[in-house]
């Protein structure tokens, strides 16, 4: 087992979450197009904010996809946000 997994099985152990639940690798694809499209630091916030959607009810993977495109979009939409009045 790799550290990555056993670090998964672990965290979900310790928050009494059911590991066949999470999709590490969507999840890991969502934080990188963050990181290399916005930037770093948002990454691990997008995480806690799609566990914050999925607590609330939102789909994870209609919460991923909404976060995905956001981000690949990010200077499109910044420059929109910035020019708005």
């Amino acid at each position: 087992m790799n550290v990555l997994n056993e670090w998964t099985a672990l965290a979900c152990k310790e928050l009494g979450i059911d590991p066949a639940t999470v999709d590490r690798d969507l999840i890991l694809e969502l934080t990188k197009e963050v990181a290399h499209g916005v930037a770093r630091p948002a990454a691990p916030l997008t995480a806690y904010l799609l566990g914050l959607a999925q607590g609330a009810g939102t789909a994870p993977e209609d919460a991923v996809a909404r976060l995905t495109t956001l981000a690949k979009n990010w200077s499109r939409a910044t420059a929109e946000t910035l020019t708005d009045d």
